[in-house]
């Protein structure tokens, strides 16, 4: 999927290694994947931005072949904040000093914390089918909840989640997955088949349950404690999502980002949540005018 592409573990401190793949020439740009996949999502577009960009896929911690350290009491083990600056020093480890990120799902949400925790590092974002993960957890209604049901599953206490994951871990890809507007048709097999090795991997079903439960919890302590201090996005942010989604039903997303970002702009796009696999050709336009 990934022809040209060269694939590494780095080491991004602390005894964790994040897994990428490398390709391209020009200014940095990351992408940053979703929930329950890994970079391998970005098959579609990340060829024709090699064309114009030093593409760094990255898996996030507890994700694909990256690290799946144990959490704990607090979960800052997967903080948005720790992910973030795995990130921080993958990139520079790879001799990125700045860099323009594109992130989907959990991976914008680790978008947002970077941009707001390395302001110097990060150039531009843009930020695929969320709303901020405070603006989302103050304004859960039921049809929220009930079409991200996942949400509220896997911050439930350990070890139940963990474990009814594990009994089936392409089962539950395919339930998370499929269940959205265009079911499993976007999938190409070869991505498919990738999401579903490494939910299966030790480790992977507790990680994800993680990441959530910081996102409930720690995470919502650092995105309060920037909305009490006015701390706000600089950067240009652009906000995609699909209009045949989630979070086009339940939330107005260029409201709520700039409500903690300065200068925001978006539209949606003609799919439902996994844009860079239902509407490639799409992103890629609006990305051709946002990043330059």
């Amino acid at each position: 999927m990934f022809e040209g592409f060269g694939r590494r573990v780095v080491d991004a401190g602390a005894g964790v290694g994040i897994a990428v793949r490398t390709g391209g020439r020009g200014p940095a740009l990351l992408l940053l994947h979703g929930h329950p996949q890994t970079g391998a999502m970005w098959h579609r577009v990340a060829p024709a931005l090699a064309q114009r960009f030093s593409v760094v896929i990255a898996d996030l911690r507890g994700y694909g072949d990256s690290s799946k350290p144990a959490g704990g009491g607090d979960h800052a083990a997967y903080a948005k904040r720790t992910m973030a600056a795995d990130m921080v020093a993958t990139m520079g480890a790879l001799g990125h000093d700045t860099f323009e990120v594109l992130a989907h799902d959990r991976g914008a949400r680790v978008a947002h914390r970077m941009a707001a925790d390395h302001p110097g590092r990060v150039r531009r974002l843009v930020l695929l089918d969320v709303a901020p993960t405070l603006a989302m957890y103050e304004g859960t209604t039921e049809a929220f909840a009930r079409a991200y049901w996942h949400w509220f599953f896997l911050i439930q206490p350990p070890p139940l989640p963990e474990r009814l994951i594990e009994a089936d871990p392409a089962a539950y890809v395919r339930d998370v997955i499929g269940r959205r507007d265009a079911g499993l048709a976007p999938f190409a097999p070869e991505a498919l088949a990738e999401y579903e090795r490494c939910a299966a991997l030790p480790g992977a079903a507790h990680a994800m349950c993680e990441d959530y439960r910081a996102a409930a919890g720690i995470d919502l302590v650092h995105d309060r404690a920037d909305r009490d201090a006015g701390r706000r996005l600089a950067q240009p942010l652009l906000a995609l999502w699909g209009a045949r989604g989630v979070i086009e039903r339940c939330f107005d997303p260029l409201a709520e980002w700039r409500r903690v970002a300065d200068d925001v702009r978006g539209e949606a796009l003609p799919c439902g949540h996994y844009i860079a696999e239902e509407a490639p050709e799409a992103l890629l336009a609006r990305l051709a005018r946002f990043l330059r």
